[in-house]
């Protein structure tokens, strides 16, 4: 995979997050912040088809990615023990409202509509927006060019890209699908002109189809991303305190290192 995000401004994110919670704070792995769980068990939802959050690995079976990694930090501060079940985006905010789970990483943007029925974790990164299209695409370069247009964009359903997408081009012209991979087969074979993404994922598609896309134009928005809970739940406290540590003491800033940089090398293509 080529560059998942703009590293300098990924750090620059990072390395404010962490002044603000203050540098005199310091937590290593492995301390609870104060925050005990007395070894709990955490049911955790994650699609694991969403590059660099989380995978399956094709050719091992293992999962990996972001989430795993920070969630695995986390509670070894916390002493909780993660538990993932593989779900569905679509219904994923609704099942943990329901109390399904106990929280959903996959990287889900911090919305006022979704606090309505859930509660979140503070923002642990932040996110672009943008526009894909087909790499021999040469009439839309932005957003102003794809408003003007008439051709169709796709995205997935239930995501803040399909709201942008509709913001900027009106339902009519917007077709949802269930996953992202289906978006990006629709401009490869012509059915669309362009698909609404985050950069990270974004970046993954163009990496393993270099001849035939490409990102486009500046961020359409920059989205700050959190953990899912059930309303008034008990963990969000505790997960706040172990992400504020672990951005004072510069573990996310590594994370975003391994994950958000050249250093992840993850396809699609590698993943089931």
């Amino acid at each position: 995979m080529k560059k998942l995000l703009r590293m300098a401004a990924l750090l620059l994110a990072v390395s404010l997050a962490a002044a603000a919670c203050g540098s005199d704070t310091e937590s290593s792995s492995g301390e609870a912040s104060g925050n005990d769980l007395g070894g709990r068990e955490i049911t955790v939802a994650v699609e694991n088809a969403y590059l660099p959050f989380n995978y399956i690995d094709a050719e091992t079976g293992e999962p990996g990615g972001w989430d795993y990694a920070a969630l695995a930090e986390i509670c070894e501060r916390l002493n909780c023990v993660p538990k993932y079940e593989t779900f569905d985006w679509d219904p994923m905010i609704q099942a943990v409202s329901d109390g399904q789970f106990d929280l959903a990483a996959d990287g889900i943007t911090i919305t006022e509509e979704r606090a309505e029925v859930v509660d979140f974790s503070d923002g642990y990164i932040n996110i672009d927006q943008r526009i894909l299209v087909g790499a021999d695409n040469s009439d839309i370069d932005g957003a102003d060019a794809l408003k003007a247009s008439d051709c169709t964009v796709a995205t997935q359903s239930g995501t803040t890209n399909y709201d942008t997408a509709i913001e900027l081009v009106g339902e009519g012209r917007v077709s949802p699908v269930d996953e992202f991979g289906f978006a990006i087969q629709a401009v490869i074979a012509g059915d669309a002109c362009a698909v609404i993404i985050d950069e990270t994922a974004g970046q993954g598609y163009v990496g393993e189809n270099a001849d035939d896309l490409k990102l486009v134009g500046d961020s359409l928005s920059s989205d700050e991303l959190g953990f899912i809970f059930p309303k008034g739940s008990e963990l969000v406290g505790p997960f706040n305190q172990a992400i504020a540590d672990m951005k004072a003491d510069g573990t996310m800033e590594e994370l975003g290192k391994e994950y958000f940089s050249d250093a992840f090398t993850i396809t699609y293509d590698d993943i089931s």
